[in-house]
């Protein structure tokens, strides 16, 4: 199914910037998923932005540095102020990609957000976020300096990433918090329980990262696929073995729900996150151009109560096997979840 549709406008919260309610995620174009064409990249930069995307999101990591640059790149010619840049910071590597923890130190924070001024070669981040919890630094702090930033005009919004209920109402107490993103997926449900409600309270929307859930949701998944020593599913508990073919099996089950539709597994997947309310946000992390044409569809897709319940039936919640990331990752990732 080919969208026909502009994205519709959607507020990331009740502070943030209004923006489109289907976001391009640009993460994948750098780094992590294995190689990527940088010419289709920015060739889908493009067509995003033609068919209605404002929200592109990043991060200074990504690629070291790579993805932002690519971002500027794509933009050079268009109206900087039609689009909404969001960016995580935080994470630190090494020059062989390994994660080396956080940084969100003040210092740090404003370090890091001159540099992507340069990357971006643009004058403000629309929404800057830390990319995760610095357990060395207390929320209010890293929020603080970042509020400093809004107040000289190089920030115009504040967001964080992957932070559970207690920190949301800690940093929405130093200054309003604009959007909480966090992977939220038919696979991935937990803040359903309590970070979803307590957003809602504060006002916060949620910007909804992995609605694929890194491909499994996508409908093209073969088991047999090859992937490349960079790609981190080679290490995601979700792609290993057993765990695959559970998860592989509720994909077909989706994709009964989807061909009653007339829609791809991925387009229902997509439209199903949406969803969830007003407030939530959906990020694609389309590479190519087709990919994203697919993604546009979800537009298309109305799901009645009716879809919702064969949707359910077809992937509970709890039902994925596997957890999001390898044992390693979860204590950095999430520390508070």
């Amino acid at each position: 199914m080919a969208s026909t549709t502009r994205p519709a406008q959607r507020p990331l919260g009740t502070s943030g910037p209004v923006t489109s309610a289907l976001g391009l995620g640009c993460m994948g174009m750098s780094d992590l998923y294995g190689p990527a064409d940088e010419a289709e990249s920015i060739a889908t930069i493009h067509a995003a932005l033609d068919a209605g995307i404002t929200l592109l999101d990043t991060g200074d990591f990504y690629g070291m540095g790579h993805n932002e640059l690519l971002i500027h790149e794509a933009l050079r010619g268009r109206d900087r102020d039609s689009v909404q840049i969001s960016v995580k910071f935080g994470a630190q590597r090494g020059p062989d990609g390994q994660w080396l923890g956080y940084d969100t130190s003040p210092a740090a924070t404003k370090t890091a957000l001159t540099y992507t001024l340069r990357r971006l070669r643009t004058d403000h981040i629309d929404v800057y976020r830390p990319a995760r919890l610095d357990s060395k630094v207390p929320i209010e702090e890293t929020v603080g300096a970042i509020a400093d930033l809004v107040k000289d005009g190089y920030v115009r919004h504040i967001g964080l990433s992957e932070v559970g209920a207690d920190t949301l109402r800690r940093a929405a107490a130093v200054h309003p918090i604009s959007d909480l993103q966090i992977e939220y997926s038919l696979l991935s449900r937990s803040i359903e329980a309590a970070v979803l409600p307590t957003a809602r309270e504060l006002g916060i929307g949620i910007t909804a990262y992995g609605v694929l859930s890194r491909g499994l949701l996508s409908g093209h998944w073969n088991p047999d696929r090859s992937l490349a020593g960079t790609d981190f599913r080679t290490a995601s508990p979700r792609f290993q073995g057993d765990n695959l073919t559970h998860n592989l099996a509720l994909v077909e089950a989706l994709r009964a729900v989807a061909d009653a539709k007339g829609a791809g597994v991925a387009q229902i997947a997509i439209a199903w996150v949406a969803s969830r309310g007003e407030d939530v946000v959906t990020l694609v992390g389309a590479r190519r151009r087709d990919r994203l044409t697919e993604a546009l569809g979800s537009l298309d897709v109305t799901l009645t109560p009716a879809d919702l319940a064969a949707i359910e039936a077809a992937v509970p919640a709890g039902a994925a096997a596997g957890e999001r990331y390898a044992a390693a990752q979860m204590a950095r990732l999430d520390s508070e979840r």
